[in-house]
């Protein structure tokens, strides 16, 4: 992928990850805008230069809205990245966890899916261009306080490989970025291992210009999770992370 000559949406960032990610297609040489729900984070990123764009991926109308909005302003959009994300807690005991999975699942599943549709006819008519999808470690080695997380990002990964198949021929790739966790929203507070923002994003961008680009961006410290069933370590890593359902309420000693 030239890094250096791009028209670049990330629906979803305006914080973290995705934030920086923009800052770093801009600073190679792309043009970029960016699509979030925060107005004041929407303002600072303006500030910097970026364009932005109000979109609430867990609605309909908000996506269409946006992408009608973004290709007036971008006709020669050629890349999107979707990114929008929650990422909650769940007791699977507790029945009220339901409202929480319903949330997750139309946030990274079904918004996904949203911003995917949107833009798809426009990046076939111009037989060129990206979709960048979001995933993450997790949805390959489950963290069992967030279940309906690893299920979601699972599911994205699963829909990306059809979209790619789907869409091969038609000049339109498919790339999954999968993230372990990263030193940003609060990760850097709880785990001491998650990886530092620039880091993750200097190693991104590098995977990004490789030729080919290869269909999933695995930074180094996401192998263990990506390959951790053929390397015959799941159920042993597995259970490790399972102590971590003492950070839920229900769990914590009395």
């Amino acid at each position: 992928m030239d890094l250096s000559n791009r028209t670049v949406l990330i629906v979803g960032g305006t914080s973290g990850i995705g934030r920086e990610l923009a800052r770093r297609f801009a600073a190679a040489g792309s043009t970029v805008a960016v699509g979030g729900r925060s107005p004041e984070a929407l303002t600072e990123l303006a500030e910097e230069g970026f364009g932005t764009f109000g979109i609430d991926v867990t609605d309909g109308a908000s996506v269409a809205s946006a992408r009608d909005a973004v290709l007036a302003r971008y006709p020669e959009l050629d890349t999107v990245v979707t990114m929008s994300g929650v990422m909650l807690l769940e007791d699977l005991r507790d029945p009220a966890h339901f409202e929480v999975a319903e949330t997750t699942i139309d946030t990274n599943l079904v918004g996904t899916i949203r911003v995917i549709d949107a833009f798809t006819p426009h990046l076939v008519r111009r037989g060129a261009g990206t979709f960048i999808t979001v995933t993450s470690g997790i949805a390959f080695l489950p963290f069992p306080p967030m279940p309906t997380y690893a299920a979601s990002k699972a599911a994205v990964h699963a829909y990306s490989e059809a979209l790619r198949a789907q869409l091969e021929g038609t000049g339109v790739g498919v790339v999954e970025l999968v993230p372990p966790a990263v030193a940003t929203a609060g990760q850097e507070k709880v785990n001491p291992h998650a990886l530092p923002l620039d880091d993750f994003a200097t190693e991104v961008m590098q995977l990004l210009s490789e030729d080919p680009t290869p269909h999933e961006i695995l930074v180094k410290g996401v192998h263990m999770h990506r390959w951790a069933e053929r390397d015959g370590t799941y159920d042993e890593l597995v259970a490790q992370r399972s102590q971590a359902l003492a950070m839920l309420p229900s769990r914590r000693p009395r």
